[in-house]
């Protein structure tokens, strides 16, 4: 039983100095996060600060990035946000020193910063290398969509970009032309509407710029996919095996025909040996074959002919006049660098994260890609995960900091990829079901046949004992990593290919710290 009530005192003045470091319990986030921002190296952080003019003093630098990394972990981004937890929060205040820096203050800070953060993520990852931490046994590279600080309706088609571009030039002409019949020419006078780099129409104008390369790319990319789909036909027509989906186009009905009496000439090959056998008085082993008709690849590859033959109908009922490449080319006029990204839960207005990660679950490559498909991706992120291996390794000694092998889903299956120089790989080659049934209906041993493809020795090594095990770790490796990653940045705050990288950095950094801060306290 209680002897009475305590007191609430909220007008009480402070009878001795308040010391923040009672504020919080030695182990907090916090004070772990400024011991880490205490042994960086900030000096080019500190070159970007003017000292010694008129005006009042300006915020530590140090205490900024303290402020900004700590803001992450907790998975802040916004400044505004930021400057009022500084204000209620006990954490952000210890930072701050209870000397509350303006929204803007922070925002500047972070946008002068955009060549920096990569810098302070490699200091992060040699102090975690130094206690022990990335582990380079395995290392799992994937990719995921991260929203940018954009809408996807302010999405433009070329023609509509095309016509605001001429509008802004013909009023500009005008605008020349009234100023010289009145010669009242100002040169020094900028228009309000281009003073800032960020206006609607400078953005218009870069939209023009972009959606005009994409469309050259693409055109590129389009004749590059007619020859490779030219080359699996011939490959197809001369009775050699093609791997992977047919592609679209004027050569997919040829292909698939060759395919389809490739199989069938397969099968019946195998049942004309049976055949055979029986007939010279021996008893055939084996199972007996299906009828040509009824197997189960023939019956794929007839469908796949009759979709083929469906498509090119449709192709000559659409005609000439039927949308051609340009149509679907557009660019964001909000961020005219982001994409519209497929996810699966429908499409997003963003960026594609390349992340690599340690078998212990630490970031050591990121990058910010704007294709929707990984499949391009995958030698610059093993470049550069072998390129912080090696500077880990420098630094420890340690032959953990040595990468063993680096796994990889079916969004990277390649046969420049299998074939590429670099560390050993396992990459999938069907999604995870198809590989599990796979292992189950036809295991494998030892090395490959000699004689395989790349794809043929990839799908033998994966049906191994020892690759089947080892490819399961890529799920519980990269996954999760990329589920916290979004959990502190699920929406990019900057706009532009570069400062967003430089962003995802930042939250790798926030990401590793606090990584190190659990295996400390574990």
């Amino acid at each position: 039983m209680a002897k009475g009530y305590r007191p609430v005192l909220r007008d009480q003045p402070m009878l001795l100095p308040v010391d923040m470091r009672e504020w919080l319990p030695s182990d907090h986030l916090v004070w772990f996060v400024l011991e880490v921002v205490e042994q960086l190296d900030i000096t080019d952080l500190e070159r970007q600060r003017r000292l010694g003019g008129a005006g009042a003093a300006g915020y530590d630098p140090r205490m900024l990035l303290g402020l900004l990394v700590y803001a992450y972990c907790r998975g802040v981004r916004s400044s505004r946000r930021i400057e009022a937890l500084c204000h209620t929060d006990v954490a952000f205040r210890v930072l701050c020193a209870q000397d509350v820096p303006d929204h803007v203050t922070i925002a500047r800070f972070r946008a002068q910063s955009v060549e920096v953060f990569a810098g302070l993520f490699a200091q992060v990852l040699t102090i975690a290398a130094r206690a022990g931490l990335a582990r380079f046994g395995t290392v799992a590279i994937d990719g995921t969509k991260i929203a940018a600080n954009a809408s996807i309706d302010a999405n433009r088609a070329q023609e509509w970009l095309q016509q605001q571009v001429a509008g802004m030039i013909e009023d500009a002409r005008r605008t020349d032309a009234a100023e010289d019949a009145a010669g009242t020419l100002d040169g020094e006078r900028v228009p309000a509407g281009l003073r800032d780099a960020t206006s609607r129409s400078a953005r218009i104008r870069a939209a023009a710029a972009e959606v005009a390369e994409r469309g050259r790319r693409q055109d590129a990319r389009e004749q590059d996919r007619l020859a490779s789909a030219r080359a699996r036909q011939e490959r197809a027509e001369a009775g050699q095996a093609v791997v992977g989906r047919i592609p679209n186009g004027p050569h997919r009905l040829a292909e698939a025909r060759a395919h389809l009496a490739l199989q069938v000439a397969g099968q019946q090959a195998k049942l004309d040996r049976r055949a055979a056998i029986i007939a010279s008085g021996r008893t055939p082993a084996g199972r007996v074959p299906r009828p040509v008709e009824e197997h189960s690849s023939v019956i794929r590859a007839r469908r796949a002919v009759q979709a083929a033959e469906q498509a090119e109908q449709e192709a000559e009922r659409a005609g000439p006049a039927g949308p051609g490449p340009a149509a679907g080319r557009v660019a964001n006029i909000t961020d005219p660098a982001s994409r519209v990204m497929p996810t699966r839960r429908g499409f997003v207005q963003g960026y594609n994260v390349q992340v690599a990660v340690t078998s212990d679950q630490v970031i050591v490559a990121l990058d910010v890609v704007q294709d929707t498909n990984d499949q391009h991706h995958l030698v610059p992120m093993m470049a550069a995960a072998g390129a912080a291996a090696r500077h880990l390794h420098a630094v420890t000694g340690q032959d953990e900091h040595r990468i063993g092998v680096v796994l990889a889903d079916a969004g990277y299956a390649s046969d420049a990829n299998l074939t590429a120089p670099g560390p050993d790989r396992l990459i999938a080659l069907a999604k995870s079901r198809d590989h599990a049934h796979a292992v189950r209906r036809d295991p494998a041993n030892g090395p490959p046949p000699p004689g395989s493809t790349p794809r043929q020795a990839m799908a033998h090594r994966l049906r191994t004992p020892d690759g089947h095990t080892l490819y399961k770790r890529r799920g519980a490796t990269v996954e999760p990593a990329i589920g916290n990653l979004k959990k502190i940045i699920d929406r990019f705050a900057r706009r532009g290919l570069e400062p967003v990288r430089s962003e995802i950095h930042l939250a790798a950094t926030a990401f590793n710290i606090t990584k190190l801060h659990r295996a400390a306290a574990a």
